[in-house]
C-alpha cells in the first residue's frame, strides 16, 4: 500500500496559452498535487530527510509555473509531473493544473486539467 502526502493550491503566475494575450500578460496559476510514497522510514526516523520536503516541492512547482510558457496546461501538468517523479521515492503523482482567469467569454469557475502519472 502506497501513502499519499498532498500539496494544495500552489500559486504562481506563468504566461501559459494559446492566445498572445495569455503569453503576453500572463495569468495566476494554481496546482495540486498527490504524491504516492512509502512514509513509513520516515515515521520511525522522524527525518525530513526520509521523506518529501514539501516545502521545495512547492518551490519547484511554482517555478515550472513561473518559467517557460507553454500553449496548453496540459503540458505544464506533465512539467510538473515530471519534477515529482524525479524524486526515487514518489511511485505516482497526480496533477491538478487550475486556470482560473482563462479567457472564456461566459462565467466560470475554474478550469482544470488534472492528469495521473506512474513511474515506469
Amino acid at each position: 500500500m502506497v501513502d499519499r502526502i498532498a500539496l494544495r493550491g500552489v500559486e504562481a503566475r506563468g504566461r501559459h496559452g494559446w492566445f498572445p494575450r495569455e503569453r503576453d500578460e500572463g495569468q495566476p496559476f494554481r496546482v495540486d498535487v498527490s504524491l504516492g510514497i512509502d512514509t513509513r522510514k520516515a515515521a520511525v526516523s522522524d527525518d525530513l530527510a526520509d521523506t518529501v520536503n514539501y516545502g521545495a516541492l512547492a518551490e519547484r512547482v511554482a517555478g515550472v509555473v513561473a518559467g517557460e510558457p507553454v500553449n496548453l496546461i496540459e503540458t505544464l501538468a506533465q512539467r510538473i509531473a515530471d519534477v515529482c517523479l524525479h524524486d526515487a521515492r514518489v511511485s505516482d503523482v497526480e496533477v491538478t493544473v487550475h486556470k482560473p482567469e482563462a479567457p472564456i467569454p461566459v462565467p466560470f469557475d475554474d478550469v482544470t486539467v488534472t492528469i495521473r502519472r506512474a513511474r515506469t
